[in-house]
């Protein structure tokens, strides 16, 4: 029991920092354990909760920031404030269904649970901790017994079961031998009163005998049966007790025995302290010798202009105030007038022939230009505008670039436009050396002369980006942050989005659907042609000539009206495929034409002649196709297509797309790698319009997957 009483103060030195609470900057009062780990005082996060009920009650006013006196709330606490009562957290209530609290010690919102702050532990160890500090902090101030009369004497026990401190004849008093107070718990005089025995929060009734390993937590053996830590891992108390009590001698002794080794790291982190201070100010002198090389190439710039300004100014007034005298002296009694005035009074015919012949060229000239007045200056000097567009550019990109950061690359091939565009890059050096990348993006507007680039901030290596204009073009660049330094920018890469917006369907199994033929994946996104067995047992019919019918499925979902596009892949073996659009009132005969093996031609009694077989194969078609296979995309024969077959035929690209108009009647069949239109035409939309396909052979059509969130993150084998 004397193990209790009041211990040394050098016991307690230095370790005040960890008995502050971080909410309130005091010493605990009532320490609660947080899932978190950190301990916040019980009064604390009652008044951090209220905060919050009144903050959203005021719309997060200043003024809500000063409900309490004793608690200092931060500026990002209060952030985290709001963003808690934007998520709809019930008001008045101290444990609401899902409480979330923003703990002070880790800047974290950390789930308490449906049972709020009554889910959590008392830190009864730490309250003694406090409890002996205060004690050694006023080791002259005495602990008053509680049941004498006034004046009361000093005590000398403090009874644990009773919550109580007693001097030593009330002690006899209160706790007579023979009863059963006299087996009362009592240590030396102390403030600290807590409970003999630790109950569970969940099942109060309940005394913790277990230790969760998942929550690092106490627990009862009904939270172990039923609650929820039915399927953690759990220890007994005591096992738990000798092992962290193990672990956490171990690593007191490790630290002490490696006091020598910290003071030495201390004596280097000072060095690195004063090392970064010089080299601080040495990268700002050389930062600011920069700026002002800078400062001197424009002041330079500046008085060169203002100097050919001022030069272009004196030579034109120079040029005015000339012409401003030619036409002074037209006027009359003044200058050349006056002087032609007097040259008419000469009399001798002589005289006046060898004056009047200058004299008139000048008159002449002079009434020329009273004829055609023309300034002899300009007045504006648009000549002289200086255009700093694009030097604003570089600098605002100016930032300091090191070498050590690799300039990324965005990777074309991987990169996607469709529903949304994802956009990868990689380091040449496959090294990310970055710690964040910046991706910059703007439209491109033949019409906008200015560029306006769009921001975004990513941590990995891609990103997907929303709400981009659709049949537009868009150029990306990327460039790497390590602190404040950067790489320099990445070459632009210019995509493009699809014409219309995208249209997302599966194949459909039911409607027409061969399941001898084709075969679909569990996700119906692809779907595949095989010469099996059918086409084998049919040969059994082959005379002279043979051919192998189309196997068509449709899309699951129709379009009624507007602009859509939807985008696939053709596998490079397919033999042959049709690709197109097909009317729900048509998709009968698509389906009811015939399905044999083998022609009947030149089979006996078949009834048809030679030519019954290509009429009806060139006859119009129930539905708008073109022909893919062998790696070649086969443009239809119309008489605005070329001549040349050869001309028809083009490399089959590796993602193909088909673009829908309703409203205007038309269907675009395009390279959706690049966007490129390859063949148009138009097609009857007066019924619902479903998306068909026709393999024949050994074929497979996969339908491009929409690019959604789970695009974010980049990883090197995508």
């Amino acid at each position: 029991m004397e193990s209790d009483r009041l211990e040394s103060p050098v016991a307690i030195k230095g370790i005040e920092r960890e008995l502050i609470c971080p909410a309130c900057k005091e010493l605990f009062t009532h320490p609660l354990i947080l899932p978190c780990q950190h301990n916040v005082c019980h009064k604390c996060v009652k008044e951090i909760l209220f905060a919050f009920e009144d903050s959203f009650a005021d719309g997060g006013s200043e003024s809500s920031n000063q409900s309490s006196p004793r608690i200092r709330i931060s500026a990002s606490s209060m952030d985290r404030i709001d963003r808690i009562n934007r998520s709809g957290r019930k008001r008045n209530s101290l444990t609401p269904r899902s409480t979330l609290f923003p703990c002070p010690g880790c800047q974290r919102d950390i789930d308490l649970g449906e049972r709020g702050i009554n889910g959590l532990f008392r830190n009864f160890t730490l309250e003694t901790i406090v409890e002996r500090y205060r004690q050694a902090a006023r080791a002259a101030i005495a602990i008053m017994c509680d049941f004498c009369k006034p004046p009361p004497q000093e005590s000398t026990k403090s009874c644990m079961d009773c919550s109580a401190s007693y001097c030593n004849e009330c002690f006899k008093i209160h706790h007579p031998w023979g009863t059963v107070k006299a087996q009362h718990e009592y240590v030396g005089p102390t403030t600290n009163f807590r409970p003999k025995i630790l109950m569970c929060p969940e099942h109060e009734m309940e005394r913790v005998n277990m230790y969760c390993e998942i929550c690092r937590r106490p627990v009862c053996h009904l939270c172990k049966l039923g609650g929820g830590h039915a399927n953690h891992r759990v220890t007994t108390m005591s096992t738990a007790y000798k092992t962290l009590k193990e672990k956490l001698s171990k690593d007191i002794e490790y630290l002490i025995s490696k006091e020598s080794q910290v003071k030495a790291h201390i004596t280097q982190l000072d060095l690195l302290l004063k090392e970064t201070e010089c080299n601080s100010e040495r990268a700002k002198q050389e930062a600011s010798q920069s700026f002002e090389k800078l400062y001197h190439v424009l002041e330079e710039k500046k008085s060169a202009a203002l100097r050919a300004i001022e030069t272009s100014k004196n030579i034109r007034l120079e040029k005015l105030q000339t012409q401003v005298e030619e036409y002074q002296g037209l006027l009359e009694n003044n200058g050349l007038v006056g002087y032609a005035q007097e040259v008419l009074k000469e009399t001798d015919p002589s005289c006046f022939v060898q004056t009047a012949k200058q004299l008139h060229v000048r008159i002449q000239k002079a009434t020329e230009s009273l004829k055609s007045f023309r300034p002899a200056a300009e007045t504006t000097f648009e000549d002289f505008v200086v255009d700093t567009a694009k030097q604003e550019d570089i600098l605002g990109d100016l930032s300091f670039h090191s070498n050590g950061l690799e300039i990324p690359e965005i990777n074309e091939e991987q990169s996607r436009m469709y529903n949304k565009a994802l956009i990868c890059w990689e380091c040449p050096g496959k090294t990310d050396s970055a710690d964040i990348y910046v991706l910059e993006y703007h439209k491109l507007n033949r019409e906008d002369e200015s560029v306006t680039w769009q921001k975004t901030e990513v941590c990995g290596k891609s990103k997907v980006l929303s709400d981009l204009d659709d049949d537009s073009s868009y150029a990306f660049r990327v460039r790497g942050y390590k602190g404040s330094i950067c790489s320099p920018w990445s070459r632009e890469v210019i995509l493009c989005t699809p014409p219309a917006p995208v249209f997302s369907f599966l194949f459909d199994d039911k409607c027409g659907y061969n399941n001898e033929h084709l075969q679909l994946n569990p996700r119906r996104t692809s779907v595949e042609s095989r010469a099996g067995f059918p086409l084998l047992l049919g040969s059994e019919r082959l005379q002279v000539g043979c051919y192998t019918t189309l196997d068509y499925i449709i899309g699951d979902t129709g379009i009624a009206k507007g602009k859509h596009f939807w985008a696939f892949r053709v596998e490079a073996y397919s033999y042959l495929v049709k690709v197109g659009v097909v009317p729900s009132n048509k998709i009968q005969k698509l389906f009811h034409n015939t399905h044999d093996v083998t022609s009947p031609r030149y089979e006996q009694d078949s009834g048809h002649d030679s030519g019954s077989e290509d009429a009806f194969f060139d006859s119009s078609q129930p539905c708008t196709l073109v022909t893919l296979g062998m790696k070649k995309f086969f443009i239809p024969a119309t008489p605005a297509a070329p001549k040349d077959p050869a001309s028809r035929i083009l490399p089959l690209p590796s993602c193909l797309g088909i673009c829908l108009d309703c409203d205007k009647g038309r269907v675009g069949f395009y390279d959706a790698g690049h966007m490129k239109c390859l063949y148009e035409c138009e097609v009857d939309c007066s019924g619902i319009m479903y998306p068909a396909f026709a393999l024949m052979g050994g074929a497979a059509v996969h339908l491009e997957e929409a690019v959604t969130a789970k695009y974010r993150e980049y990883h090197d084998d995508i």
